[in-house]
């Protein structure tokens, strides 16, 4: 490599030629417009190839292309660029022979010092070619949770509720939970005091699952159905309902059962357990004063 531009700079200044810089110039100027074009129309045909037009309908599932199409077009960038640096060295004279040589050893010494890296590469393959998870889903995994933003090679970006943008390196994943795939539970426990009238609640609770069945069909994939009695606690029991959604939504049909089912038992008349703290005073022997819950 030193060689090389030892080669250019001699060409440069000892052996200057206003007419073959100018006309290489030129010609690298042109090699930029040239890569520019070629980008911009294979960028075209990837997404063509990805997404088909006809009609808007995606040729792989959705999902999958959002998370394959800006992977292929970095790749394409990247692929580019290397040709033209080489093409526009070569224009100059320089022996990009010995830069390849160069390189080679370099990026060997670097491999060795960068397994984390290949470890993180080779996981981001298995990722993408296994389709664990994709671009738009809701995921878990070990530490953190979130909606996938954007899958690399390296690694997977992630963004919670709170907006924080959480950068996981692929090789350190080791377990993901995908919220996305196949229909969610929906489920609302409701806690009934034993001298409430259980048997009314209970078809209270059936009439208002059916009525959100009704109004979010979209959403819903089965149910909402009430599963009776799950629990007998010290002063109450606990009655389930259970709906299976379309993914993503089983949070929104459970804040709308709670939501529909507190305003119905309420209208009926029926409570709710009120979970109070008594503090009861008592005296030591001593005359001292103690509280007791």
């Amino acid at each position: 490599m030193t060689a090389g531009l030892r080669e250019f700079a001699g060409k440069v200044f000892y052996h200057f030629d206003i007419y073959w810089l100018a006309a290489n110039v030129f010609w690298a100027i042109l090699y930029l417009i040239i890569a520019r074009l070629l980008y911009w129309f294979l960028d075209k045909a990837l997404k063509k190839v990805i997404i088909k037009r006809a009609g808007g309908t995606f040729l792989l599932q959705e999902r999958r292309a959002k998370t394959l199409y800006p992977l292929l077009r970095s790749i394409l960038f990247y692929a580019i660029s290397f040709f033209l640096l080489i093409s526009i060295l070569r224009l100059f004279g320089v022996s990009t022979t010995a830069l390849l040589g160069s390189a080679t050893v370099l990026g060997l010494a670097v491999g060795f010092g960068a397994q984390s890296l290949v470890k993180d590469t080779f996981a981001g393959f298995f990722v993408l070619f296994e389709d664990q998870y994709a671009v738009g889903e809701y995921v878990k995994t070990d530490k953190y949770e979130g909606i996938v933003e954007e899958i690399g090679l390296r690694a997977t970006k992630l963004r919670d509720w709170g907006g924080e943008l959480h950068i996981i390196p692929n090789g350190t994943i080791t377990s993901v939970t995908n919220f996305n795939r196949g229909k969610m539970r929906a489920m609302v426990d409701i806690n009934l005091p034993y001298d409430e009238d259980i048997e009314k609640a209970m078809e209270l609770i059936g009439v208002v699952g059916r009525e959100v069945s009704s109004e979010f069909k979209e959403k819903i994939v089965e149910g909402p159905t009430v599963q009776g009695i799950i629990n007998l606690g010290e002063s109450f029991v606990v009655v389930r309902i259970l709906a299976y959604t379309e993914p993503m939504q089983q949070w929104e049909i459970e804040r709308e059962l709670r939501r529909r089912i507190v305003k119905a038992l309420a209208r009926e008349g029926i409570r709710v357990p009120n979970l109070r703290k008594v503090y009861v005073e008592s005296r030591s022997p001593e005359g001292g004063k103690n509280d007791q819950v």
